[in-house]
């Protein structure tokens, strides 16, 4: 009953055979990787000949940045031509201002009446508004140079003590603004005291004169106008202003522009950063369709394959794993169990030959005789773990009832149950489908989780609950079995699943990764919830079986 010299032989065998099989797998894969690689490569350097122009990174980048030139540009030109419409009337407005005003001069030298009046009159058509609004003083002088009328009162032509008429002479005007046109006025030029070489820069106007011949001689009309240096230096800046606008905009658009078209490579380069730190999951966006499109695409494949060389390698490593424990359970089988079956048979052999005779004797007898049974006993299964862990497993995996397999295993541990004083209770809920397993690995993964179980709950007694449930998907059927022993310290939840990791004295630290090893063989999951003291839960998702109705 304890010779399996031909199995362990088998596994050792069998383990070697997987190893050997994953390296060939791991050479061909790293030859097909390197492959992929270079095709990746030509494909990304050959990019730009297979895809239209406007298509390319390049092509769409020229085209936006000649639409944003020729926008700047068009702007640019409707501001300049805007502004130099503004300027031709503002121009046009001042000459008719100037017309009106000589019109008006004019008219007083053959009019009795003064400016101020003929500007007055009522329904006058000489002056409108907004030439009124222009006109700074309209003055009249006469063949000495004297003012003979003006729009301004303390100009105007004065009576003296004795009825005699005083007139102010024109030199005698200060602060005028200068005068413009002055080369066609010849030699009179001189006395006029704004002439450009003696007027105020300074002075914000302007002055116009326009020589009229009469009967006395020759007179002068001077139509002062209104000019606003401020004004006129802010329409001289206003299309600096615009053209400082559009650059800004023109620079927050480029810079926009170029952290979109750029962000696909700080992707990149974040995602090469991400893999150099050993994370091999990581993937870019391909949602582009130009060169980015295309290299992100590359680097998505052959990250691809650098993950599956990783696994292949990781199942290599395993492989070999396995194999060094299948050569070490074989020579534990080779070495222990030969003795161990030895020793067996001859206490069998004691107990039914040498057996005393005395009631009291042969019960002491029995005792000792049965307690070294159960020791080869347990010798036994931690080889038997050793075996099953190093042996590859094939699962005859088919349709069946979820609760059969919890019933088969709770038959086991029943016994043990009621000497510790645990209560043993299943919960299955409705509609619960089959599942798709082989019912003797899920025996061992539940006789696992049991004896584990009742073991936490040894010296306490308690409360062994298995709740079985549909998963919230419909895809899987949850098994959670929970105690209320010790729990399990929380720096020991991650390693629970690690071969060899064990917290009792005589455990081999096989039985759980045994457990997480069927489970995986199963396409399911097993998770662990636990705190000291609270008690432990585990829970494992099997995928049900396609296809099956839910049970009745």
């Amino acid at each position: 009953m304890f010779c399996v010299f031909g199995r362990a032989g088998q596994t050792r065998l069998t383990a070697a055979r997987v190893c050997v099989q994953t390296k060939h797998q791991l050479n061909i894969h790293s030859l097909s990787f390197a492959s992929t690689f270079d095709n990746s490569y030509k494909k990304a350097c050959q990019v730009s000949f297979d895809m239209p122009f406007l298509s390319t990174f390049r092509g769409r980048l020229v085209v936006i940045l000649a639409l944003l030139l020729i926008a700047t540009l068009g702007f640019q030109y409707f501001l300049n031509l805007k502004t130099q419409q503004e300027n031709y009337a503002l121009r046009e407005k001042q000459e008719r201002a100037i017309v009106a005003g000589l019109a008006v001069g004019i008219s007083s030298v053959t009019s009795p009446d003064r400016i101020r009046d003929l500007v007055n009159l009522p329904g006058q058509t000489l002056l409108d508004d907004e030439s009124k609004l222009r006109i700074q003083d309209i003055i009249v002088i006469d063949n000495e140079w004297r003012i003979f009328d003006c729009l301004a009162p303390e100009n105007l032509p004065k009576s003296g003590p004795n009825g005699e008429i005083i007139y102010k002479n024109l030199s005698d005007l200060k602060a005028l603004p200068p005068l413009l046109e002055d080369k066609r006025l010849g030699s009179d030029v001189l006395n006029f005291p704004n002439r450009p070489s003696t007027a105020s820069e300074e002075h914000d106007g302007e002055a116009h004169a326009m020589p009229i011949e009469t009967s006395k001689g020759r007179w002068y009309v001077m139509v002062l106008l209104f000019n606003d240096k401020t004004a006129a230096a802010e329409r001289a800046a206003q299309p600096l202003l615009y053209t400082l606008g559009i650059l800004l905009i023109s620079s927050l658009i480029t810079i926009l522009l170029v952290f979109r078209f750029t962000r696909p490579i700080a992707d990149l380069s974040r995602a090469a950063r991400e893999i150099a730190d050993g994370n091999l999951s990581i993937r870019v966006n391909e949602t582009r369709t130009d060169e980015l499109g295309r290299l992100a695409s590359n680097f998505n494949e052959m990250t691809a394959e650098l993950e599956k060389k990783t696994e292949l390698e990781a199942k290599l490593q395993q492989a070999e794993k396995s194999a060094v424990v299948g050569r070490l359970g074989s020579a534990i089988a080779h070495e222990i169990r030969n003795p161990l079956n030895y020793i067996n048979l001859t206490l069998d052999h004691l107990r039914s030959k040498f057996a005393p005779a005395e009631d009291e004797k042969k019960a002491k007898f029995d005792k000792l005789t049965l307690q070294l049974k159960e020791e080869v006993a347990r010798i036994n299964r931690q080889i038997t773990d050793f075996l099953n862990y190093s042996r590859p497993a094939t699962a005859d995996l088919r349709p069946i009832e979820a609760r059969a397999v919890i019933e088969d295993s709770l038959r086991i541990i029943e016994g043990q149950a009621e000497e510790k004083g645990v209560i043993v209770s299943v919960l299955e809920h409705e509609d619960v489908p089959r599942i798709v397993g082989d019912p003797g690995f899920l025996r061992s993964v539940f006789n696992n989780l049991f004896i584990n179980a009742l073991q936490a709950m040894e010296t306490t007694g308690g409360k062994l609950s298995v709740r079985i449930s549909p998963s919230v998907e419909k895809q899987f059927v949850n098994f959670e079995v929970s105690d209320t022993g010790c729990g399990i310290p929380s720096e020991n939840l991650e390693s629970i699943f690690e071969p060899y990791f064990s917290t009792k004295e005589t455990g081999t630290g096989l039985g759980l990764a045994i457990v997480k090893k069927i489970v995986d063989i199963h396409h399911g999951t097993i998770e662990v919830e636990s705190r000291e003291g609270d008690g432990t839960k585990f829970t494992v998702r099997l995928p049900k079986a396609e296809d099956q109705a839910p049970k009745a």
